[in-house]
């Protein structure tokens, strides 16, 4: 899968779940962990992790490596990594918090 594709099919997967206000960034030239950062936003602790779990899974079905996952079990803050595009998947108050959208732009 492209890397167009691939953001693409990570942003539908979350929006399957109904993330809300989710926002690509290109960090390709600011970092050298992944090239794409996709963050949205959960309404709930439940609600985040299922959103990063539908994700993973997806991808995972559709061939694609997730290298980790982590923050599941709390459920605040949820990044999962696909090398290329690391999906963030926040609570609120988390992402208000970690300005990750200032902090990569």
């Amino acid at each position: 899968m492209q890397i167009n594709e691939l953001k693409a099919f990570l942003a539908d997967k979350a929006d399957d779940m109904k993330a809300e206000d989710m926002i690509t960034l290109d960090v390709t030239d600011k970092s050298s962990v992944t090239d794409f950062m996709i963050i949205c936003t959960g309404t709930s602790k439940r609600h985040v992790a299922s959103i990063a779990e539908n994700v993973a899974s997806e991808a995972k079905e559709a061939g694609v490596a997730v290298l980790g996952m982590d923050g599941e079990e709390e459920g605040e803050w949820v990044v999962v990594d696909l090398g290329d595009v690391m999906v963030h998947v926040m609570q609120p108050q988390y992402r208000e918090l970690y300005q990750l959208e200032k902090l990569w732009s």
